[in-house]
């Protein structure tokens, strides 16, 4: 049998293998319903406008605006100008693969 402290030595290798704040950051910001349907919305449509996603999802430009603010700081969303119009793009390849985990397909 480990001894005991062998297994508290492997539990702290354990945590300190994985990126504990930025991995909490992304649950965080994923656990959000607002926030992961847009991301959603998003994967499936790469380029779509704020106007275009606040029919999409229900809410009002005002309240994606301030969502996509959020993931632009977190930097998983990039946004293009053309014009007036704004498209946005999801950026980050980490949050790509986990909306692939939970299910998500790009259009066909």
């Amino acid at each position: 049998m480990a001894h005991f402290g062998d297994r508290v030595d492997q539990v702290s290798a354990a945590l300190s293998d994985v990126d504990i704040r930025g991995w909490t950051q992304r649950f965080d910001l994923l656990s959000d319903p607002n926030r992961l349907e847009i991301l959603l919305s998003m994967h499936r449509v790469p380029g779509i406008c704020v106007g275009e996603l606040a029919e999409a999802v229900g809410r009002s430009e005002n309240s994606v605006s301030q969502a996509l603010r959020v993931l632009r700081q977190q930097g998983w969303v990039t946004s293009t100008r053309i014009g007036r119009q704004v498209s946005y793009h999801l950026d980050d390849q980490t949050v790509h693969q986990l909306l692939h985990w939970i299910g998500a397909a790009h259009a066909s």
